[in-house]
């Protein structure tokens, strides 16, 4: 079983943003050669990490779990129900602490920037997001910025 973490591109409306990684969690320990024989049934083909397909510019990794943002594993899953079944995703509270942490760790300003757009178009929990940084100790780089978000 898997968490896809299907990032940015869910919080969005208006595809502000959309990623094409399709990131999928182990929950539970896999074969990665299994994986691979399933995913090139279905016509993908093996790039370094990633399978790709050629009709789809979206491409899939399956990066071994736990799902976890900076040294936390992440809290809220949420549950999306499809005819062909149930995706599970993380909160829109969880993208936020998972780009504010590609913000802080690498100095990605793209991540801020998809932070901000998540935040303005969902409810996200502050005060989770205020705990997290602490316990990161990501405090004081947090107060540098938080002015950009509308903190209710």
């Amino acid at each position: 079983m898997y968490y896809p973490v299907v990032h940015v591109f869910r919080f969005f409306q208006k595809n502000k943003y959309q990623s094409y990684d399709l990131d999928f969690i182990e929950r539970y320990s896999s074969n990665r050669k299994k994986i691979s024989n399933v995913m090139i049934e279905l016509g993908f083909f093996e790039e370094n990490r990633y399978f790709k397909h050629k009709d789809t510019n979206y491409f899939v990794e399956f990066p071994s779990g736990p799902l976890s943002i900076g040294s936390e594993p992440v809290k809220e899953i949420e549950e999306l129900s499809f005819s062909t079944g149930i995706l599970l995703i993380i909160s829109a509270t969880e993208c936020v602490k998972d780009r504010l942490a590609a913000y802080f760790y690498w100095d990605d300003k793209q991540s801020l920037e998809q932070a901000l757009l998540v935040s303005k178009e969902n409810k996200i929990n502050y005060q989770e997001i205020q705990r997290w940084l602490e316990s990161e100790g990501l405090r004081e780089k947090w107060l540098e910025i938080m002015d950009k978000f509308e903190i209710n």
